[in-house]
Formats: structure tokens, sequence, C-alpha cells
């Protein structure tokens, strides 16, 4: 049984203040070896990837941090949205001394970490997506039509109940759902609000007509995960992206990295050694 109320004895912990926000992030493992980073979804922390710490550490160095406005993280400060966040990550890894990175991210994290690799691609060596959909997609106006429409709705919706909703549904795991609802519960209505807004932001019905992703990519997704288009972006996602993998954790909702850790882990493993990592 993996723990999710604690952080890992084998993670160090560290700090940096980025435009008014002291930015929470802890590494360990294999100190000469590939760095793995790995980001959350909205609403939840660094626990959310102890799985994959405890079963990476051992041949990898990782990293796992708190996004501003998470966790830790706190006061939000200069604001939040998908640039800031990737500049965020980009600051850590040069205060860890490192040049490139395998980026993983999970929900919002595998927004974030797209961004990042718009920003700068030469600092990516491979890419980890979990449960998230391509910044490069043109949607629909409807699809955006009712991404923006939850906005006013969590205006509001009582941000208890909302907090419960969020457990419930993003996992399928009763320790996982008791993770997911300890963690949102550390983030007040204003700054979820805040959060909330990126996450809208994150896609258009424009896209990136040009944006590709030329580096080794994992895309996985539980196949009981419910959020959004997930499902049925992600095949398609994979299927033009040129280096991409695609495949469906079972038996595993929105936080499929925890509802099946196991098979995860396998996965990861594979590629990374696919990749000659």
């Amino acid at each position: 049984m993996i723990d999710y109320k604690t952080t890992p004895i084998s993670l160090e912990s560290h700090v940096l203040d980025r435009e008014g926000c002291p930015i929470h992030y802890w590494v360990g493992g294999a100190a000469k070896r590939p760095l793995l980073v790995f980001m959350h979804g909205a609403t939840m922390d660094h626990r959310m990837f102890n799985a994959q710490v405890e079963a990476l550490a051992a041949d990898y160095r990782v990293l796992v941090w708190d996004a501003r406005g998470h966790g830790q993280s706190t006061p939000v400060g200069a604001g939040f949205n998908l640039d800031l966040c990737a500049r965020d990550m980009l600051a850590v890894l040069d205060a860890v001394g490192v040049e490139t990175a395998v980026i993983g991210g999970q929900s919002l994290g595998g927004y974030i970490a797209q961004t990042l690799y718009r920003i700068a691609p030469q600092r990516v060596q491979a890419m980890i997506v979990i449960g998230s959909t391509p910044i490069a997609k043109a949607y629909s106006k409807l699809e955006m039509w009712t991404l923006k429409a939850t906005m006013p709705l969590f205006n509001v919706w009582p941000y208890g109940n909302f907090v419960n909703m969020v457990a419930t549904n993003t996992a399928i795991t009763p320790a996982v759902q008791e993770y997911a609802l300890a963690a949102a519960s550390q983030i007040n209505r204003d700054d979820f609000l805040t959060i909330w807004k990126a996450v809208t932001l994150a896609v258009d019905d424009k896209g990136l007509p040009n944006f590709t992703i030329d580096v080794p990519l994992l895309l996985i997704h539980g196949d009981q995960d419910k959020t959004g288009t997930i499902r049925r972006d992600m095949p398609l996602w994979a299927a033009w992206e040129p280096q991409a993998t695609y495949h469906v954790i079972p038996h595993a909702g929105h936080n499929a990295n925890q509802d099946n850790a196991a098979f995860t882990n396998e996965t990861i493993r594979t590629f990374l050694n696919e990749t000659a990592l």
C-alpha cells in the first residue's frame, strides 16, 4: 500500500522564491542518472507521485513539486497561468543545475509540460503525459463554451461540495480518493478559481497548427478516466506526434498513476528503457 499522506523520506526538500510564491520542490534518487520531473494535476500536490518516486528513484534522479497555489507553494503570488508555471519549472531546473530532463505531467501538469516544451524545447529529453489533452488541437466552439461555462458555476457552487466531488471523480480507489480530498482541501476557493481559469485557457478553438513534440513522448490515461475529452483525444494525439507511444492504464481513473501504480510504473520504465535513458 502506497502512503500518499507524507513525502517520501528519500526526497530532499527545497524552496525557490518566484514572483511572490515560494515554490516547494523535492529531489532524490540516483544523482548521476537522468532527471525525471513529475508535475501534478490541478488541486493535487507532489505526493500524487509517491508511487513513481518509490519505483524509479533507484535508477533515476526524480523531482516533484507543488506548483504555485498548490500544497505548500502558497500564496499563489503573481498569478497563475501555464507560461508562468512552465517558467517556474525552468527556474527549478536551473536551481538544480540540470540542463535537460524527462518532463512529465498529469492533467494540468501535462499542459504545463507541453508549454515548457513550447518555450524551451532544448530542455526536454523526453515527455510523459498522463490524463491530459493536446494544446496543439483546435477544439470546437461548443467544447470551449462548455469549458468556460464552468467558471460561473464554480463561483456559486458550495466549495466543500465541490472539493468532495473532485475527490470522488478523480480516482476509483478509496485510498487515492482520500488523498485527493486532503490535497484539494489545502486550496481556498479564490486560489482554485485562479487556477481553474488557467485550465480553461489551456486550449482554444485555434490550436497551435505548427506545434509538435519532437522528442520521445509517452501518452497514457486510465481506462475509466471520465474527465473532459481525454479518452477521445489522447489516441488521436498519439497518431499525429512523430515519436508518440500510447497506452491505456487498466482499472484506473483520472489519477491513473495512483489508481494503478504498478502498471503505470512498468509502462514508464519500459518507455524510458526504449528511449535509452
